[in-house]
């Protein structure tokens, strides 16, 4: 389920062409809803951006815009120390954009 924010990537079952930005928006709002919740969260340290908190979680640096969107930031690889980041389920991930 590695998808690309830069490409209209076939995600979800039936290869339903869901964009990463559709796929972020129904993330942000199951989070805001209530509707998911992280399995873990993690808080950034100096050293940390979120491809290689991706790659640590996930086993796929790929999968950091899952990160940016269930902790609604931006777009930026980089965030300050400090942050709070949500971790979702893959599985829970698929499911909702499916």
């Amino acid at each position: 389920m590695a998808f690309s924010r830069y490409t209209r990537d076939d995600i979800g079952r039936g290869g339903l062409g869901l964009s990463v930005a559709l796929a972020t928006r129904r993330i942000r709002a199951a989070m805001r809803d209530g509707f998911i919740v992280p399995d873990r969260t993690l808080i950034v340290t100096q050293r940390d951006r979120l491809d290689t908190i991706a790659g640590e979680v996930y086993g796929d640096g790929r999968y950091w815009w899952v990160l940016a969107a269930a902790s609604n930031i931006g777009w930026s690889l980089q965030v300050p120390p400090g942050v709070v980041i949500n971790v979702l389920d893959l599985n829970t991930v698929e499911r909702l954009v499916g």
